[in-house]
């Protein structure tokens, strides 16, 4: 379904930036559900899913869904202090990892989505990812936020399982949880996000609306790396 979601507005842009396919980091605390994510993007198991305390995705990998959209899966923070500094030098490596053209070098992740949890428990570690690790080595404007687990906002509450959906106590809730998150990450970390979109990759709910957050804040030219 999603491998050829606005495919032509895609090469669109990537005409304008003379380079493919777009690169997108996927990142998060561990549990935010970014493995369940991709699977949602790609319909099958691409990567798998941490049950209980364990997380599963531990090394960076790289999940190509058309010849224009690659997505790279990385491991969660909030594992622990040593795990934490393996995963934080990995992801910042990522953030650095370049390519050249005639016009010099250039890096080769072209946008990072930071994934949250829809109720929140780890935001500390999120703002920490943001101040630490991300913003210091990518530029601000091509960060994007998204809230997966919808369905769990409101600890289960008012999700209606027959049709995969929030009823209007949980969407109004979202909407408010959303507008927060955009002012919460601001205050923490200086960053002015879009307005996150929020999401169940588990019930595939919203995830064309994830797809668009990405299209529509592609970038316009090929990114220069921070120095």
């Amino acid at each position: 379904m999603y491998k050829s979601y606005r495919v032509n507005d895609i090469e669109i842009v990537l005409s304008t930036i003379g380079a493919r396919p777009l690169d997108v980091m996927v990142t998060g605390v561990t549990g935010a559900g970014k493995s369940t994510t991709l699977n949602s993007f790609f319909q099958k198991t691409i990567s798998s899913v941490g049950s209980g305390v364990d997380p599963e995705t531990m090394i960076i990998s790289s999940h190509s869904l058309n010849d224009s959209f690659r997505l790279w899966d990385t491991p969660g923070l909030g594992d622990g202090v040593a795990r934490d500094e393996s995963h934080s030098k990995n992801i910042t490596d990522l953030l650095y990892k370049s390519y050249s053209s005639d016009e010099g070098s250039h890096g080769f992740i072209d946008l990072v989505l930071i994934i949250i949890e829809g109720s929140n428990r780890d935001m500390g570690t999120t703002y920490r990812l943001l101040n630490e690790i991300v913003v210091p080595n990518f530029q601000k404007e091509r960060i994007l936020v998204a809230i997966n687990q919808a369905d769990m906002a409101m600890k289960g509450r008012h999700w209606n399982y027959s049709l995969n959906k929030p009823e209007t106590k949980l969407k109004e809730f979202l909407e408010a949880q959303s507008t927060s998150i955009k002012s919460r990450v601001k205050e923490a970390t200086g960053v002015d996000i879009i307005k996150p979109i929020y999401y169940s990759a588990e019930y595939n709910y919203n995830i064309d609306k994830l797809f668009d957050l990405i299209i529509n804040n592609m970038p316009q030219s090929k990114r220069a790396l921070k120095i």
